[in-house]
């Protein structure tokens, strides 16, 4: 059995940001992207350096893990690259693998399927914003990658296969009066992109990124043509981040755990590279 962790409660910044008035004005201007982008040209910049001897010790962070450098700014240090025997890869073809350090929640994608991402309940047509495409994962899975701001902040590949169609969407900022509550709630759609991934062994699946609040700024440096199992797609810039992937039904069996976890409101702790299930040839036969 694999280490898990209570999900987080709300923190009361976000319950300020969210539900209270003053608060969603607040929240208006730093989703802002003139704010992002201010926020990010400073963690971009040598000034930001000095910032991360307080990071490294106020989260506990053992940097013999990571390839060592002289991190010119902030970002470079957040990104950094562990040292790769400390992440190695399952290379078995009916492996199914993470792609990222983090905390699992797994789903199987109903009609009624929604899962949370940033304090933002989806379905996978309102995340992918494509009815056709999600309805193509109907009784597939979803799995739910959380990186929390310690964890290694590069995300790979976890299949070979050819990447298709990489779409971007822009956050946007909601307000709605739930009747319930009687009060006015504020919450943020972050802005996210995602890649159809045409995979060796688990068919046609789709690997979305979400972007933090402000400045979790989405790296990739692929985005079409082949690729291979274990090759890094791209990162997250400063910010808690999150990797979902989507999966065609009857292509891939995942460790049940990972479900049972979920429906007790607990997350499983995966390594980038980690066997998480095995591929499928049909319903309920395992490659």
């Amino acid at each position: 059995m694999r280490e898990t962790v209570e999900k987080p409660p709300v923190p009361k910044s976000l319950r300020f940001l969210y539900y209270n008035k003053f608060g969603g004005l607040v929240l208006r201007m730093i989703t802002r992207r003139w704010v992002s982008r201010l926020a990010g040209s400073y963690l971009d910049s040598r000034l930001s350096k000095r910032k991360i001897k307080k990071y490294i010790k106020k989260h506990g962070i053992n940097m013999s893990d990571f390839i060592e450098e002289d991190y010119r700014c902030f970002n470079a240090f957040f990104t950094r690259r562990i040292k790769p025997e400390l992440r190695p890869f399952d290379l078995t073809p009916s492996a199914l693998i993470s792609p990222c350090d983090a905390k699992v929640s797994a789903y199987r994608i109903t009609e009624d399927c929604t899962f949370n991402v940033k304090g933002f309940d989806y379905t996978v047509e309102s995340l992918l914003k494509n009815a056709e495409l999600a309805k193509k994962y109907d009784g597939g899975i979803a799995i739910v990658f959380r990186l929390t701001v310690t964890d290694y902040h590069r995300y790979f590949f976890f299949d070979g296969g050819t990447a298709e169609c990489n779409t971007f969407i822009k956050g946007r900022l909601h307000t709605v009066q739930p009747v319930a509550l009687e009060k006015r709630r504020v919450f943020t759609e972050n802005c996210r992109e995602y890649t159809i991934l045409k995979t060796d062994n688990f068919g046609d699946a789709v690997q979305v990124e979400v972007g933090a609040m402000m400045v979790g700024r989405i790296v990739n440096d692929v985005k079409e043509g082949r690729f291979e199992r274990g090759e890094e797609k791209g990162r997250f810039e400063f910010g808690g981040s999150t990797v979902i992937l989507l999966l065609e039904k009857d292509r891939a069996v995942l460790d049940e755990e990972f479900f049972e976890n979920t429906e007790k409101d607990v997350e499983t702790i995966v390594k980038c590279g980690e066997k998480i299930g095995v591929a499928a040839t049909g319903k309920n036969e395992i490659a």
